[in-house]
């Protein structure tokens, strides 16, 4: 059994518990923590809780997780483009159209898959479930580095630094339009949009979520930009780009009615990943260069 105790701090006074916990573990989704309430695993002061109960400043609150029992995914074996490896964890540049996790309608070829064979058994799972060492997760159609824990021990650290903002994720994109300035912050609340719950938003009262944006080239009517992610929320650079007037090419989501089916998803690529390592403090950092797809549409670009 896995325990996470959290003390409340002033600005989370009179928040519900189930949102304080959702907010401040983020590999904890809002339901993965009610789930987890309604079990009567978590407490506050020692005494168990309802996702209901409102939290006071300085309470304690505590969250058991389950140890993880196997998920049924099986081993395949896929290539993997691996950065780095040791005993604690991965880097791996994922390629567009790989999904990381299996879900409903993507059972095989994901990259849980791939590593449950790469790996074994040498994996973390500490959301009561074997997630196998999926710290963080990037959409289908974006490419990049991810960071993969092959304990917990990797996995609680990795997760803690996500929580506190410290991990360096720089991404890489071409977005709509002309007249986005040279660099800015879009600082704007994300949560399941109201009126598609398939999507995400910016909406009053949902987690807080930054970006940092700034010009590496300018097109004709489009802009290549890094996006530097203060926080971490599903969708964030979509949203965001798409909340500014200047969504992402080829995004068929957030993006225009009209958008570009010919790069088959969005042109977004996690090129920078920075993190202390878990056991030695060490910090470290890697990129991945931009893939193929991402370079022929930008010389297409040129040609404009």
């Amino acid at each position: 059994m896995n325990k996470i105790v959290l003390t409340v701090p002033e600005e989370s006074d009179g928040e519900r518990a189930d949102r304080f916990l959702s907010d401040n573990i983020d590999y904890m989704s809002r339901s993965a923590v009610q789930k987890l309430i309604e079990n009567q695993l978590a407490f506050v002061e020692g005494e168990s809780i309802r996702k209901s109960r409102v939290l006071k400043a300085e309470e304690s609150v505590m969250l058991e997780i389950p140890d993880a029992v196997p998920l049924d995914v099986e081993p395949e074996n896929i290539p993997l483009d691996i950065y780095y490896e040791d005993d604690d964890l991965l880097v791996v540049n994922k390629p567009k159209g790989m999904v990381v996790h299996p879900a409903p309608g993507n059972h095989n070829g994901t990259l849980v898959n791939a590593l449950l064979y790469h790996c074994g058994d040498s994996l973390s799972g500490i959301n009561g479930v074997l997630r196998p060492g999926i710290v963080h997760r990037i959409d289908k159609d974006t490419s990049g580095l991810l960071m993969v824990a092959k304990n917990d021990f990797a996995h609680n650290s990795l997760a803690e630094q996500l929580r506190v903002h410290s991990i360096t994720r720089i991404y890489q994109a071409v977005v709509y339009g002309t007249n986005l300035p040279d660099e800015g912050v879009v600082s704007a609340p994300i949560a399941r949009s109201p009126k598609d719950r398939k999507k995400m938003a910016v909406v009053a009262g949902g987690k807080e979520a930054v970006t940092h944006y700034a010009v590496i080239h300018r097109y004709k009517s489009f802009i290549h930009v890094a996006c530097r992610l203060e926080t971490g929320r599903t969708h964030q650079i979509r949203v965001h780009m798409a909340y500014i007037g200047h969504p992402v090419a080829g995004d068929l989501v957030y993006g225009p009615g009209n958008g570009i089916t010919s790069l088959e998803g969005q042109c977004l690529h996690a090129g920078t990943l920075g993190f202390l390592h878990p056991r030695t403090g060490e910090y470290m950092e890697f990129e991945a260069p931009l893939p193929a797809y991402f370079i022929n549409f930008l010389e297409k670009l040129e040609e404009l």
